[in-house]
């Protein structure tokens, strides 16, 4: 598992494989939980297998725990 963050536009990857995932490797996404005012969201990335195969977090900052992202 690895975790990529792109402060730019505030999302946080969390890759359950150990490579980056091909295009259209994902062909189910699911947003999952959306956080209260709006500010996040996660929404997992699925296979065709139904195997999961990573969580993005979008608005990261407002959604994970501070100490997972680098400092500001």
């Amino acid at each position: 598992m690895r975790l990529r963050y792109d402060a730019e536009v505030d999302a946080a990857y969390l890759s359950l494989v150990d490579r980056d995932l091909r295009p259209g490797e994902a062909v189910r996404q699911s947003d999952v939980v959306s956080v209260p005012g709006g500010e996040g969201s996660v929404v997992l990335d699925v296979g065709a297998d139904g195997r999961l195969l990573g969580v993005e977090v979008l608005g990261a900052r407002a959604v994970l725990p501070p100490e997972l992202l680098p400092p500001a």
